[in-house]
């Protein structure tokens, strides 16, 4: 079964290359992973710091083995370094 996961992360400059860099990087490696389908990114409007990614798997697994993988663990350990706070993450599933 299908899963949305839901990605939020506390970006206060987000021009900033190096964090640019790591997102761009983060995205190209999940393009190849086993049952990613898609992903949208999105800015909160009250609060334009706040972005949330929605990524869609076509199984939770598929995601478990794509977090659970060391080439994103390491990308995302960077990611949360340059933030100061760890990224939150939040799985659903059709009902």
């Amino acid at each position: 079964m299908a899963v949305k996961v839901l990605i939020k992360r506390k970006v206060v400059d987000k021009k900033a290359p190096e964090l640019e860099a790591l997102l761009r990087k983060m995205r190209a490696l999940t393009l190849n992973q086993k049952g990613y389908i898609s992903g949208e990114t999105f800015t909160r409007i009250d609060e334009p710091e706040v972005s949330m990614v929605i990524s869609s798997w076509q199984t939770l697994d598929d995601w478990r083995a794509w977090t659970l993988s060391k080439e994103r663990i390491e990308v995302q350990e960077q990611i949360d370094k340059l933030l100061g706070a760890p990224t939150h993450y939040e799985v659903f599933e059709n009902a």
